[in-house]
């Protein structure tokens, strides 16, 4: 069975109220005398962002998007351990054909992506002088013998399984160790932090307890020792055989092909989202209906000013004809040009952006198809893409161009700030001016933004390390300027920096303008990416693991956005080994 992925965040929405509901049932028919965990759980969720630690509430569900397994991980970053406090099955078969089986391969990956070095869990007892009641051997061997398989054994010459308290009574479990298929083993220092911290944020154990002390320093050995293997037919290598793919909701603007520039050399195009289309059919991807949105959303991101002035000459323009700014004035406010013709060249940044009746038609199908995409994900959708076009990242809030009229991707991280802090990454190869614009003096959207040098690159203006935002945005905005034949490897170097730059403000969900021209080949940029860059650079926004909405900005080369656009998909939406 192919199962897929899900990441539970707050709650909130309607499908995460569902599939909590399903947890929970799998939780009570498995455990019915430990009342009270999944209101503690929901409360952890709730107040993740207060933690000192970050909780993971991981699910697969079947072809149906019925749970069929969920896991509770905690994470400590700083200390790049993890340690899995429950992972239930609805049929309990530690098989890794089952859902558990295969949702632990999918922890095991995310927490390698994450950076996490080892994966620690308490396992019942495989010795029969361990166990108090015998009925249970059976089970707690083949989890053992299930975790071995994966080279995860119990630590040893420690306390951890040692008697329990005074006046308390249980099984003392193993504390196994899983290397995630790194080499090497953790350090006493380290194992002894993961104690104290399951200890005190599991057990509600005092840190201060000689107990706990005990339990803490008896790690002496450094590095820590494994038990030897114990299960015939076990290795410490195994691979997934499987491969999952997480769902991907797909939206269209029906408006975008009625925006065509006939001219010689105007790239931004509708053959471009065929070609992605195309790119996608792998995937079997679920077109959504499009919902349009009203003026007032467009309007709390860019000046009234602007929207009205863009939409009032679409209706003056004749059905065939197009206007291009030919005069640039200096934009004061009192020295506005009267002549609405003219005028364009105030509210534009370049000759290459024409004003026309569908031009600005396509572009509010492009404002309606990111904002679908984000109200498919408040809605708790995983992966959400907004195929817009025209694009929009060039759009500031009182200025538009370079191919672009409203901004897509910031109309939509507006939409989904009211929520909570958004993180919002551009990779395109031109740098987000417009999204840069529109969120530099707010610290409810942290920007990153990597791209061509603006010494060499268009928008020329933008896109420089110094800009970090101003106000209350100062602090969460970054930039990332390369020069011209970055390829893959440098790219991910950058990616990681960027991304753990995003992380630290603790986002709920994450926003993407993806751009296909930082691909060789393109006409517009100047960077080498590869096909297997893009499937890179997909699988690290993956391990990020938040609620992700893409949004298609630039990208001119065909083969390159069919290529690009399967490569990146694969690496964001399917794990393989």
């Amino acid at each position: 069975m192919v199962f897929s992925f899900s990441r539970l965040t707050d709650g909130a929405s309607t499908t995460e109220q569902r599939k909590l509901r399903e947890v929970r049932a799998i939780f009570v028919k498995h455990f019915p005398d430990t009342p009270g965990f999944m209101e503690k759980l929901v409360e952890l969720l709730r107040s993740r962002r207060e933690q000192p630690f970050e909780l993971l509430l991981r699910t697969a569900e079947d072809g149906a998007g019925r749970v069929r397994a969920f896991a509770v991980v905690y994470c400590w970053p700083k200390l790049r351990a993890a340690y899995l406090d429950f992972i239930v099955a609805d049929d309990l078969k530690p098989s890794r054909t089952g859902a558990g089986g295969a949702l632990y391969e999918v922890i095991r990956e995310d927490l390698a992506l994450r950076g996490i070095t080892g994966l620690y869990m308490d396992v019942p007892p495989d010795d029969a002088e361990r166990v108090s009641d015998p009925a249970r051997l059976p089970v707690n061997k083949k989890r053992l013998a299930f975790y071995e398989r994966y080279g995860a054994r119990p630590i040893v010459n420690t306390l951890y399984d040692g008697p329990p308290p005074l006046g308390q009574k249980y099984d003392p479990p193993f504390l196994v160790f899983d290397g995630l298929g790194r080499p090497g083993l953790p350090s006493r220092d380290t194992v002894r932090e993961v104690i104290r911290a399951v200890l005190v944020g599991k057990y509600g154990w005092d840190k201060s307890d000689p107990h706990t002390q005990k339990i803490v320093r008896s790690v002496v050995d450094d590095p820590v020792q494994l038990r030897a293997p114990q299960y015939k037919g076990t290795a410490s290598t195994v691979k997934p055989t499987y491969t999952h793919t997480s769902p991907l909701q797909v939206v269209i603007s029906p408006h975008h092909e009625i925006h065509h520039v006939r001219e010689r050399g105007y790239v931004e195009r509708p053959a471009r989202v065929e070609a992605i289309l195309a790119g996608l059919a792998e995937f079997a991807p679920k077109r959504t209906e499009v919902t349009h949105v009203g003026t007032d959303l467009i309007e709390a991101v860019h000046d009234k000013d602007l929207v009205r002035y863009v939409e009032r000459m679409a209706a003056k323009l004749k059905p065939d004809e197009t206007l291009y700014p030919y005069v640039f004035p200096i934009r004061r406010p009192d020295r506005k040009p009267k002549e609405h013709w003219v005028r364009a060249g105030y509210y534009c940044i370049d000759t290459f952006t024409p004003l026309s009746r569908s031009a600005i038609a396509a572009a509010r199908g492009a404002v309606d198809c990111a904002v679908s995409g984000a109200m498919l994900i408040e809605k708790g959708e995983r992966y959400v893409y907004s195929v817009c076009r025209p694009p929009g990242h060039h759009a500031e809030r009182r200025v538009f161009g370079g191919f672009c009229y409203f901004n897509n991707a910031a109309i939509a991280a507006h939409r989904l700030a009211q929520r909570g802090r958004v993180a919002f990454l551009d990779i395109d190869y031109h740098h987000g001016n417009g999204s840069q614009d529109v969120f530099w003096e707010r610290s409810d959207v942290v920007f990153a933004s990597i791209h061509g040098h603006p010494s060499e690159a268009y928008p020329y203006f933008s896109g420089f390390t110094d800009e970090i935002g101003v106000g209350e945005g100062k602090g969460f905005n970054r930039n990332f300027p390369l020069k011209e034949g970055v390829d893959d490897k440098r790219y991910l170097v950058v990616l990681e920096e960027a991304i753990a730059y995003l992380m630290r403000h603790k986002p709920w969900v994450l926003v993407v303008s993806l751009g296909f021209d930082i691909m060789k080949g393109d006409p517009t940029g100047a960077f080498v990416i590869t096909p297997t860059g893009m499937e890179a650079i997909g699988r690290a926004i993956r391990a990020v693991d938040l609620p992700t909405l893409v949004v298609q900005e630039g990208g001119y080369s065909l083969r390159n956005l069919h290529s690009g656009a399967r490569k990146f998909f694969t690496g964001l939406l399917t794990a393989t080994d």
